[in-house]
């Protein structure tokens, strides 16, 4: 998580300003791999502009990172971070048993499983391992943890044990296309490698919906975000901070962002809050909470500095602006399938539609957790989705390697 001071646990620095597209995607990629850094805004900090330029031939270049030992690297994409802080990112074998595209707990579940019975697998994960867990604060109904367990703490520990099995994982490696190259399945990746294997999982999980409202493009990362628990602690002070979406999602989130905000308004555009008795009954009743139903998001608008400043609302059939030092989005999800390319069939939605033992409609292609038709969008049902798959995949490779047997 980044923050507004150096120290010893975040020691990369990151030079630039809310207004730069650039910036705001470094940012994002460095909290997706869950690296410590620490913020420094030009805009507000206009004393440090003489360090980036020392840096730079006398230009104001931005983004400028600095690291830990002094090097630096100016206007990164995100496959030169990627290399730059060590990820793993190249396959060691061309073909594997069972390559699992997702690292989250549902992937990170079925490669321990695999990996036990001496199969070979590899982990494709195109941000860092525990999908959305990972970025989660805490989770107070996970079974075995009665005080509770941060999400990171529970994603780094996946993740050791999987590697403890000899899994292999890629990180900051997406997913291109997948194909039938029989007897196999070919996995293009992002870095322009390959691999093939005869069982693939998709577990890619699913993302944030954006609302496509006018300004909102422009202002994510510049007061507009997806993730409470990512972005919350910058708003620490605020006056306001605004949950657009009135389900579980949002009132879960609203709740987390009451610690930073002295109020936190819940917009909702149906008559009513969404989520279940409970959380409404916790934001209705909270003293720094403030919900309004039949609300419209209009657009997100900017102050003279590029940052949010309000937003437009049809409130009632009145045209309002809410004044408010940041928007967190949370109104429903989309799976993340666009590399399947129609490889499998899908629901109205576009989640992955498969059979009772996760296999989808093509041999060999399986799917559980949260990208899957069905799931039910919970870590401990992404973890049992995981193990069960894992099982149907074991069935299906011990009869893959008779039929390779029998025909050799």
């Amino acid at each position: 998580m980044s923050t507004s001071t150096a120290s010893e646990n975040s020691p990369l620095i990151v030079y630039g300003a809310s207004w730069c597209p650039d910036c705001r995607r470094a940012k994002q990629f460095l909290i997706s791999q869950r690296i410590p850094f620490t913020w420094i805004d030009l805009e507000t900090q206009p004393d440090q502009v003489a360090e980036v330029e020392s840096r730079n031939g006398g230009k104001r270049i931005i983004p400028t990172i600095v690291f830990p030992d002094g090097t630096f690297l100016t206007e990164p994409s995100n496959d030169e971070l990627a290399d730059r802080i060590g990820l793993s990112r190249t396959a060691s074998l061309p073909t594997y048993d069972l390559v699992i595209i997702g690292g989250g707990p549902t992937g990170l579940t079925t490669a321990i499983y695999g990996a036990r019975e001496n199969a070979k697998v590899l982990i494709v994960e195109k941000s860092a391992t525990g999908g959305q867990a990972g970025i989660t604060e805490r989770f107070d109904n996970y079974p075995g943890f009665p005080d509770g367990v941060g999400g990171a703490e529970l994603a780094e520990r996946m993740t050791l044990q999987a590697q403890r099995y000899g899994v292999e994982i890629l990180e900051a490696v997406g997913v291109t296309k997948i194909t039938r190259d029989d007897p196999l399945i070919r996995i293009d990746l992002s870095t322009g490698d390959f691999v093939q294997a005869p069982a693939v999982l998709i577990a890619s999980g699913s993302t944030y919906r954006r609302t496509d409202a006018e300004g909102e493009a422009d202002l994510i990362g510049a007061g507009i975000h997806f993730c409470a628990t990512c972005d919350g602690p910058f708003y620490k002070g605020a006056s306001d901070l605004t949950i657009v979406g009135g389900g579980n999602s949002g009132l879960e989130e609203g709740l987390f962002l009451t610690q930073f905000a002295d109020c936190v308004t819940v917009v909702q555009a149906l008559p009513n809050l969404t989520g279940n008795k409970l959380l409404q009954e916790k934001v209705l009743n909270h003293p720094k909470m403030t919900v309004l139903v039949n609300a419209a998001l209009k657009s997100f608008n900017a102050n003279d500095d590029g940052k949010l400043q309000s937003i437009s609302l049809d409130h009632d059939g009145k045209q309002v602006e809410h004044n408010t030092d940041g928007a967190f989005i949370f109104i429903g999800l989309d799976p993340n399938t666009d590399f399947l390319d129609g490889l499998v069939d899908v629901d109205p939605r576009g989640f992955i539609l498969t059979d009772p033992m996760f296999q989808t409609n093509v041999e060999g292609v399986f799917a559980a957790g949260d990208v899957r038709s069905g799931s039910t969008k919970q870590i401990a049902s992404a973890v049992g989705e995981g193990a069960a798959a894992a099982i149907q995949i074991r069935y299906f490779l011990e009869q893959f390697q008779e039929n390779v047997e029998m025909h050799s």
